[in-house]
């Protein structure tokens, strides 16, 4: 174990490994500190008897074709790795209307509008295709390669000049929420309850709260021609140790099972941090903390931080999540999709919680995630379990494995709606509550993360008040989500990079 290097990267989540890969390729000496043994945080991928789980995300878009404006495909075009994506285009829907299937394109879900709600909403629905075909294409504009928050950004965003000014008009209307867009649009109820469906499968937020700027980026990769989603063979597992091959081909390094107690400050700089096993390890250049933003502050003195810092323990949280992981017998299931979603009342608000379940079943596009003949399925409720009445129980006590039982049940419920006697083919069950997110990803709470609505703030950048500190990850500009978390990494290894690096790198992987 060193005792020194010039960078320490804290967790290994998707941020963090896009920040370290990418310092690795710029020249940097690069430590990673992750808690867990186990890298990737909440996008790991574990095994249970056989069956290949993924812990967290588990649709995945933009990342089988190159160059795209996916940061995440950026990263693994910069550190020449990648792995073997499997397409589909296809999922199953499940909503008080009734079940069908829906593709991405930009046709598919007019058919579906088309059935059940008349000509008027298709009508609207191609309206707003319209509005949102140049919004997108200025959310596309500059690549998050080419973006770092310091002056050098004049000269890498600079090169794209001529996209920016053929979207200077248009570019403002993506700061706001997307409802501002929505509302002069979309008047049909099912549409409109759609949106706020995928607003909160963004950014875990409704259309209300979710910048406009995701929602153009999603329609700019969704629902053009030809557009196919993706799946990574070997699952999230296999998409996390392509970042982990990247930054040790690069030189960096991982440590697993090092979980860190404290950055060490002196003279008001970071300098370091200190394991829980008492050892030091220095940092010459910064730390780089991919923690929550409230697990980053409890790493720190709380009587030397400055104010300005200590505001960011004043964010506001989204709820989190449960879990329900199934190793399933598969005979005579033939025609399941690698994905479904399911809504139980939109009366409720798409926010209540237990009112949204997503359910994935990714041996369906990878037979080896599963032993023969069975399925691996993850049935989760993305970003909406409250963490209250889970606060102070014991794990080990018959009242948290009473309260598993019965807040498991709607994800049981909606599961079967797709396999109507999967209790009965059960061979692996697993139930994940935010206890478990809190534990195992050290998450406060075991947040989704900050949820900071559009228009009322906005997420901090990779620097801080703190000499030598800086920060990735989903409590960190862009936000929520898979793409936004790698862009963060992104922009906070650009913003320790030269200008002239960073140029290279944009030459290198076709911008």
């Amino acid at each position: 174990m060193p005792s020194d290097t010039q960078i320490i990267i804290i967790g290994s989540g998707i941020g963090g490994l896009c920040c370290a890969a990418l310092l690795a390729r710029y020249g940097y000496d690069v430590l990673v500190c992750e808690s867990h043994t186990i890298p990737g945080g909440a996008a790991h991928g574990f095994e249970r008897s056989g069956f290949c789980f993924d812990s967290g995300p588990s649709l995945y878009s933009g990342l089988s074709y190159s160059p795209s404006p996916n940061p995440l495909r950026q990263v693994l075009d910069a550190i020449g790795e990648d792995v073997d994506w499997l397409n589909y285009d296809t999922w199953g829907c499940c909503l008080p209307e009734g079940s069908f299937d829906t593709t991405v394109g930009p046709d598919q879900f007019c058919q579906v509008l088309a059935q059940l709600r008349g000509p008027q909403a298709v009508a609207e629905w191609r309206h707003l295709q319209r509005v949102m075909q140049p919004l997108g294409e200025a959310a596309v504009a500059v690549p998050p390669a080419a973006v770092r928050l310091d002056w050098g950004a004049f000269q890498t965003i600079g090169r794209f000049a001529p996209r920016l000014l053929k979207h200077a008009l248009t570019a403002p209307r993506l700061a706001g929420p997307f409802s501002q867009i929505m509302n002069g649009v979309v008047q049909d109820e099912f549409a409109r309850h759609w949106l706020d469906m995928l607003c909160f499968l963004l950014s875990g937020l409704p259309a209300d709260g979710t910048i406009a700027a995701e929602v153009a980026f999603m329609f700019a990769d969704w629902y053009r021609p030809g557009v196919q989603l993706d799946y990574p063979r070997g699952g999230s597992a296999a998409l996390v140790a392509a970042l982990v091959n990247g930054l040790k081909k690069q030189g960096g390094d991982l440590l697993l099972g090092a979980h860190v107690e404290e950055i060490l400050l002196e003279g008001g700089r970071a300098t370091g941090v200190r394991l829980r096993s008492g050892q030091q390890i220095r940092a010459s250049v910064a730390v780089i903390s991919n923690a929550s933003a409230w697990d980053t502050l409890a790493l720190l003195p709380s009587g030397k931080l400055p104010a300005r810092l200590a505001q960011r323990e004043k964010l506001p949280e989204c709820e989190s999540f449960m879990h329900l992981h199934l190793g399933i017998d598969a005979a005579g299931l033939d025609d399941l999709h690698c994905h479904y979603i399911v809504v139980n009342d939109w009366a409720q608000g798409i926010t209540a919680p237990q009112n949204l379940v997503l359910i994935s079943i990714p041996s369906v596009l990878d037979p080896a995630l599963a032993p023969p003949g069975k399925q691996t399925v993850h049935v989760y409720t993305p970003g909406s379990e409250p963490y209250a009445q889970w606060q102070g129980l014991d794990r080990r006590s018959d009242a948290y494995t009473q309260l598993k039982q019965q807040r498991a049940e709607v994800m049981w419920q909606a599961l079967e709606r797709v396999i109507a006697d999967v209790r009965s083919r059960t061979d692996v069950t697993l139930v994940g509550t935010p206890l478990t997110h809190a534990r195992y990803l050290r998450r406060h709470h075991g947040t989704y993360g900050p949820a900071i609505r559009a228009g009322k703030g906005l997420f901090p950048g990779p620097k801080t008040s703190v000499a030598g500190l800086l920060c990735c990850g989903d409590s960190t500009f862009p936000g929520i989500g898979l793409p936004a978390v790698a862009a963060s990494g992104m922009i906070a290894a650009n913003t320790l990079a030269s200008v002239q690096q960073q140029l290279e790198l944009l030459d290198a992987i076709g911008y």
